[in-house]
């Protein structure tokens, strides 16, 4: 049964990737296609598929900040929304005859967005740390907390009077940040984390609570320790490997009767208005439209907690058992559906900017981008280690140089050491349209993901920039392409590593300090 399950996701993982689609599309057709072969769910997969999603969050918790839950644009448009979308999908279900309670669990379940999905798409493309980034993880959190209290009520989980206790569980950040720096840089590395992340999730299902809770707090209760980077990339082989195994298990509760598929399509239509709802609420609560609608496609499928208040309200008798299956294709369709629009999020909004423009509200924003350089000679974009080590080479000798990233983290970091650092999105066309480039010498692409740095230096080019448009290069194949986007100088920083280490070897250049580990754009984008 075993091959089963790995070939299926292999095999068709590989063919919608081959299309053009996430593999994770793949993954959710192989679930069917096991169950039409008469293949059931297991405990083996289940166990498996939990331990991904525990990992998962505790990967997120590690890149938290609190301050980014109480925003007024997380709370105020997280809330809003939740309400507005739970009360027309409970309309539609109590029209459909079912009990008042029934749609209650069914529209506030439907409200919610996949956590699995928004965060894995997010990480893939290397924008958790951006602002919508943080805004859209900050909303799936506020919504998980929401559940948590919705399965409370359901009888499903009943919280003890102890569950507060896991608020507490960032005051332990000196044990296991001491123990952290323990582990050292291999298995032992491998082997903390993943304790962690099962005993953060064990802890809070004696309390009572929602395990995945628990293990994105005890991540929370490392993050911003210089070491958690290393961590998420240690674990983030083994959770992708065991989260395929989240996504079989949706195909695998099979297909529901055919005289529901009608009533499953009416749920899948609302999926835009659920989207069209968020960026109208992200704008009203001053957000630009690019921030808006790319925070908007990210929470845009059904949550795996639809899933859970749905068997719920099966086992509690509100809704025939049915249901259950009819919600399971639901979701999954939703996730089919939004994979492919949120790898494709920037080139559509790039497509209807004009468009999606008209309902920004004018003046000040929270995510506004600079229009002024300050009189900067050089530009660096991207602030990781290799962005943090060109600055530091550059105003070395004297140069005016500004640097630019969109994870606040990192311009924290710079800005304690009274470099000059602003917020700014790659990604997004209006920077390079509207920011001042006179004076400006060059530009450095020091971002991780190609996707990012190709936009720049086509940004760039359209303008006609003359000067210098320097860019990292982690694989041969992508010198052409940053070629052609505009790109006239390149560099690949794991060959020059070498030429750098024989020249500190001879003695030619002696070592420098060491920036901070936490920036890591060093690392080419997986995927």
């Amino acid at each position: 049964m075993e091959l089963a399950w790995v070939g299926a996701a292999y095999g068709l993982g590989l063919l919608a990737s081959r299309l053009g689609l996430p593999p994770l599309v793949g993954y959710l057709g192989a679930g069917f296609t096991l169950w039409g072969l008469g293949y059931q769910n297991s405990p083996l997969l289940e166990q498996i598929a939990d331990v991904g999603v525990l990992l998962l969050l505790f990967t997120v918790g590690l890149k938290l900040r609190f301050a980014s839950l109480v925003r007024l644009e997380v709370l105020g448009v997280g809330g809003l929304h939740l309400v507005l979308f739970g009360l027309l999908s409970g309309l539609i279900g109590l029209a459909l005859g079912i009990s008042p309670n029934a749609a209650l669990f069914l529209g506030i379940g439907l409200a919610f967005s996949s956590t699995v999905l928004a965060v894995k798409l997010l990480d893939d493309r290397r924008e958790l740390s951006t602002f919508h980034g943080r805004v859209a993880v900050g909303i799936l959190v506020l919504q998980d907390l929401v559940a948590v209290g919705l399965l409370a009520y359901a009888g499903v989980k009943n919280p003890t009077p102890w569950a507060l206790l896991l608020l507490a569980l960032p005051l332990l950040r000196p044990v296991v940040g001491w123990i952290l720096e323990k582990s050292g840089h291999d298995e032992l590395l491998l082997l903390y984390g993943l304790g962690l992340a099962l005993g953060g999730a064990s802890l809070a299902r004696h309390l009572g609570v929602s395990p995945e809770l628990g293990a994105l707090l005890i991540g929370a209760a490392l993050a911003g320790h210089p070491q958690t980077s290393e961590l998420s990339r240690t674990l983030w082989g083994l959770k992708e490997a065991f989260l395929v195994a989240f996504f079989l298990q949706i195909g695998l509760m099979g297909l529901p009767s055919p005289s529901a598929l009608p009533l499953a399509l009416v749920f899948i239509l609302l999926l835009p208005l659920k989207a069209a709802l968020f960026f109208v609420l992200f704008v009203l609560f001053g957000l630009r439209a690019r921030t808006a609608f790319v925070t908007s496609v990210s929470l845009s499928s059904y949550s795996e907690f639809a899933l859970i208040t749905s068997v719920a309200a099966v086992e509690g008798g509100l809704l025939p058992e049915s249901w259950s299956q009819l919600v399971g294709l639901v979701v999954a369709v939703s996730l089919a559906l939004a994979a492919p629009l949120n790898r494709s999020v920037h080139n559509l909004f790039q497509r209807y900017e004009r468009f999606l423009l008209r309902f920004e509200r004018k003046g000040l924003h929270a995510d506004d981008e600079p229009t002024s350089l300050g009189g900067a000679e050089w530009l660096v974009v991207g602030m990781g280690r290799t962005g943090g080590a060109a600055y530091k080479m550059l105003a070395g000798q004297g140069y005016r140089v500004l640097g630019l990233d969109a994870d606040e983290g990192k311009l924290e970091f710079h800005r304690a050491k009274k470099r000059q650092v602003r917020y700014g999105d790659a990604e997004d066309p209006e920077l390079w349209e509207r920011i001042d480039l006179e004076g400006l010498r060059g530009v450095l692409l020091t971002l991780p993901d190609l996707e990012a740095k190709l936009r720049a230096a086509r940004g760039l080019k359209q303008r006609g920039f003359s000067g210098v448009i320097a860019a990292t290069s982690y694989h041969r194949e992508e010198d052409p392409l940053l070629q052609e986007a505009g790109a006239n100088l390149i560099s690949r920083p794991f060959a020059e590593a070498g030429e750098r280490l024989a020249e500190r070897a001879l003695g030619i250049n002696p070592l420098e300090e060491a920036e901070d580990p936490r920036p890591t754009e060093a690392e080419p984008a997986k995927g």
